[in-house]
């Protein structure tokens, strides 16, 4: 079992000393001087809550995968047994600046450089992983340059074709202690359940993307950790027929590639990339999201209407599975016992001809929190509505459905008229509250527009129901 912490930085193997705090976040031991600390200050720290990027770093995968993350949500023990890479770690070994720093400079795309070295992180990773250029630097902030010549050397990068550094090999669970804290990785199920159960006190840390924050802005110092990122089991993934299994540790990033070879469940694979940014989905998780249970968990209405299931661990009483609506009881409670871990969810895949709908509203499109979101799924037999389940969430102390509206709609034809009626029903509903992400009002008539809205989207797919400029 290992006791001090192992990574690669920059293509270089470290041991860090054994009282190094593995509950630190991983920015601020990049940023500390050595040798408690990395000593390399390329990597800022802007708003200490994951949104602005300039946090930036990447992980390097065996497989040449590259997944930019949140230094500042990241805890230093999360990174054992990983490479990671910083802006530092670009730069040639004659001290030539890497591809992607020179093309920000010749194109003009950096002014104060305070986001710069994030920025760079991430159009690095962007040049191995691909997709769209915007996606990729939703997750950073530039104040100065605006983001056109930014998106200019994105849209242009090619691969450097650079292999991953290697990670450390590790055998075995990890235990990191100092003073005041406890730091647990276990590599086995069996040995985190174990764990479980003799600290029922200890944080449950997966990604860390919520947790991280009472560290990183509150600077908490919890007296011990569990860490369940080690954990092979949690992160396991089947696609069945009618069925998708997904471990409670896989991190988003993962999981859309999952949800890639399932066509039917597009709606929520779109709905994914807008939780967060890249570097939140590198770390974030879906056992993560359902633990905090809060009623503006961007994955739950989807879930919820999906009728999703939990399947709950402990060492003491095997497994029990509960539905998504059993497993929250409360807002932000959960039915989850002081022993027992989340394994994993069990995701029905939409049957053959359902509609299946996931929406979102929010003071920006990309990075940020749901006022109103929702999962709609239908099942229409001769142009009737069989059955309807309508989730939402942002309208009341949990994600909870809507079982007026969906008795309104049920039997019904597909009509505007219809869909009106089952909107106004989401009035007896829901009461939301007013705060400062948005008033009551508007929570209910926008929750109703989207339910409207779900009518064009059966009726007149053809119709453009959404611009982006």
């Amino acid at each position: 079992m290992s006791s001090r912490i192992a990574l690669t930085l920059n293509g270089q193997p470290r041991t860090l000393p054994a009282d190094t705090p593995p509950g630190m976040t991983l920015l601020d031991w990049l940023r500390g001087p050595a040798p408690r600390g990395a000593g390399l200050t390329g990597t800022k720290e802007g708003c200490a809550e994951g949104d602005c990027g300039a946090c930036t770093v990447v992980i390097e995968a065996a497989d040449g995968a590259r997944t930019p993350v949140n230094a500042c949500l990241a805890l230093l023990g999360q990174m054992h047994g990983r490479a990671l890479r910083t802006v530092e770690g670009l730069v040639a070994a004659d001290g030539a600046p890497h591809p992607v720093q020179r093309a920000m400079a010749e194109n003009d795309a950096t002014q104060c450089g305070f986001c710069t070295p994030g920025i760079v992180m991430s159009a690095w990773a962007h040049s191995r992983c691909g997709g769209a250029a915007h996606e990729a630097l939703a997750g950073n902030l530039c104040r100065c340059t605006g983001y056109r010549p930014i998106l200019g050397v994105f849209a242009a990068l090619e691969d450097d074709g650079a292999p991953a550094a290697p990670a450390p090999a590790l055998e075995g669970g990890s235990e990191f202690a100092v003073p005041g804290q406890v730091f647990h990785a276990p590599a086995t199920l069996e040995a985190a359940l174990t764990l479980r159960a003799a600290h029922p006190e200890a944080w449950l840390l997966a990604g860390g993307t919520d947790l991280g924050l009472r560290v990183s802005e509150h600077r908490e110092r919890p007296a011990r950790i569990l860490s369940l990122g080690a954990v092979p089991e949690l992160a396991e993934t089947r696609l069945a027929p009618g069925l998708l299994t997904v471990g409670a540790a896989l991190p988003y990033a993962r999981l859309l590639d999952l949800l890639a070879r399932a066509p039917e469940m597009a709606p929520l694979a779109a709905h994914l990339r807008r939780l967060g940014s890249r570097q939140i989905r590198g770390l974030g998780t879906l056992g993560g999201n359902l633990g905090t249970a809060s009623p503006i968990g961007d994955t739950l209405p989807p879930l919820l209407a999906l009728g999703v299931r939990v399947v709950l661990g402990s060492a003491r009483a095997g497994e029990r599975v509960l539905d998504l609506a059993e497993f929250i009881t409360g807002y932000r409670q959960t039915a989850l016992a002081a022993d027992e871990i989340i394994l994993r969810v069990e995701i029905p895949r939409p049957p053959e001809g359902a509609v299946f709908a996931c929406e979102k509203l929010s003071k920006r499109h990309d990075q940020d929190i749901s006022a109103v979101a929702a999962g709609f799924l239908l099942r229409l037999e001769g142009g009737v509505v069989a059955e309807a389940r309508l989730a939402f969430g942002g309208m009341a102390a949990t994600v909870a459905r809507a079982p007026r509206a969906e008795a309104a709609l049920a039997g019904q034809p597909v009509t505007e008229e219809a869909f009106a009626r089952a909107a106004q029903a989401l009035a007896e509903d829901f009461a939301p509250l007013s705060d400062w992400r948005a008033g009551a009002e508007y929570r209910l008539h926008s929750a109703q527009g989207l339910l409207r809205r779900l009518h064009w989207r059966i009726a007149r797919p053809d119709l453009a129901l959404e611009v982006q400029a």
